[in-house]
């Protein structure tokens, strides 16, 4: 069972991808979700292990990166329960993490896939709305933004953003200099995702 059920953290992996790229995102996505949707998240997310038992204080559990993603037989086993329990993942690739984030989850579900959600799904429509789906943030390789979803029955309890890097927008904006509305968007489908979590898990 979850314990806290507006609270987040930023999860470390293993197997060498920068698991801490993108230092500046969730504190601003905290100080956005704060002052526009009426959450009441502390400012500094916490830093979780997959296998750590803390893993169960979080509602939201965040992870990014640009390279490789190993769980353990331990994390494996320890990220499905807290799955199961109620908890929440979202995967963002941050550019590159996609198929070692795919082959990892795999391994943690072989009975699920990862399925494209449709622009319909109520997490393009919280407090705000995407009629379009995920908003593209940055471009890379010229492909088009996915959300892709593990579900527990009707459930969603991992979502992973691809080719939009949604990480990015959230940054300060000197890191990126990404234009006030791009950035927008990003903090917005963020808070979405929060909201979602939040009030559906």
């Amino acid at each position: 069972m979850i314990v806290s059920a507006q609270e987040i953290a930023l999860l470390k992996y293993q197997g060498g991808g920068d698991w801490y790229s993108n230092p500046t995102s969730l504190p601003n996505l905290i100080e956005f979700a704060n002052e526009n949707i009426g959450t009441k998240i502390k400012s500094t997310p916490a830093t979780v292990e997959t296998a750590s038992p803390a893993l169960f204080e979080y509602a939201f559990v965040h992870m990014t990166g640009h390279g490789n993603v190993y769980f353990s037989e331990e994390d494996r086993k320890n990220l499905r329960n807290y799955l199961e329990s109620g908890g929440f993942l979202h995967a963002d690739d941050n550019y590159g993490m996609e198929p070692y984030f795919r082959e990892a989850i795999k391994k943690v579900f072989p009975d699920k896939e990862l399925v494209e959600l449709p622009r319909s799904h109520p997490i393009f429509n919280q407090i705000y709305e995407f009629p379009n789906g995920l908003p593209k943030i940055h471009e890379h390789d010229g492909k088009p933004p996915q959300a892709f979803g593990i579900f527990d029955k009707e459930r969603l309890m991992v979502l992973f953003t691809y080719e939009s890097d949604l990480g990015n927008g959230w940054e300060d904006l000197d890191v990126h200099n990404d234009p006030e509305e791009v950035r927008l968007k990003a903090l917005k489908m963020g808070a979405n995702i929060l909201h979602y979590v939040f009030t559906t898990n």
